[in-house]
């Protein structure tokens, strides 16, 4: 069973993509950001985090392609590694409201669940849309299939809400939060990301963010909230 989603949920990305990359290159825009940090002397260390996410509007649709990877080490120890990928399409009802459908897996060697796979329907609203706010939230239902330590499989039906906020302060530097609950009937996993851009150059910003990850119920020896700082240099296409 866990098999089969696994490679279902992956099917379905890859449609997903496929689709996408068809479209004509007309409403693609996207960005990629890096960010590496290594020290020496008394200390090793070594972090590495990838973000990317692309765009595709077509008329009432709006498609979006979202992966993230993070590596951290010390002393030549891995202290932790973590990867996600995400895709939703929505469909536009009107100006302020759409419908969606959304795709997510998330694998973290270091966390009480090392793998988990959702698929989302539901229904949105642009609260605020204008040049300098735009607000908006979500409201969803679906399925939860979660990779326990064991390695036996924890499938569920889960509610999800959530929500982002984007503040344009000026003409080269903006604020970002982003906020996303999805409960079950044994974890409620929550994603908190604070970030914030500055442009550097043409098409490079500096973005500094802030990353809160935590599951409710989580095996013993494990902590429930993890936490990532990041300073990266993103390219905006």
């Amino acid at each position: 069973m866990k098999n089969a989603v696994r490679i279902a949920g992956a099917s379905l990305l890859a449609m997903f993509a496929t689709l996408a990359a068809a479209q004509q290159q007309e409403g693609l825009s996207g960005k990629v950001a890096l960010g590496y940090l290594a020290t020496s002397g008394n200390s090793d260390t070594e972090n590495l985090n990838l973000n990317f996410s692309g765009d595709y509007y077509a008329e009432a649709w709006h498609h979006n392609l979202t992966g993230r990877a993070i590596r951290g080490s010390t002393e030549g120890i891995d202290t932790a590694e973590s990867y996600g990928l995400s895709w939703q399409s929505d469909r536009e009802l009107g100006e302020k409201n759409y419908v969606f459908g959304r795709a997510a897996w998330d694998r973290d060697e270091f966390s009480g669940f090392p793998e988990q796979t959702r698929e989302v329907v539901g229904f949105g609203r642009h609260f605020i849309n204008n040049d300098r706010h735009v607000l908006n939230g979500e409201v969803g239902a679906g399925f939860r299939q979660a990779e326990l330590l064991d390695g036996t499989s924890e499938d569920e039906t889960i509610l999800r809400l959530s929500g982002d906020y984007t503040l344009q302060i000026s003409e080269t530097s903006e604020f970002k939060q982003t906020l996303a609950v999805e409960s079950g009937d044994t974890n409620t996993y929550s994603e908190s990301v604070t970030s914030l851009s500055a442009d550097v150059w043409t098409n490079l910003a500096v973005v500094l963010s802030y990353t809160i990850k935590r599951n409710s119920d989580v095996p013993v020896g494990f902590e429930k909230k993890d936490t990532f700082t990041a300073v990266s240099l993103e390219y905006s296409f």
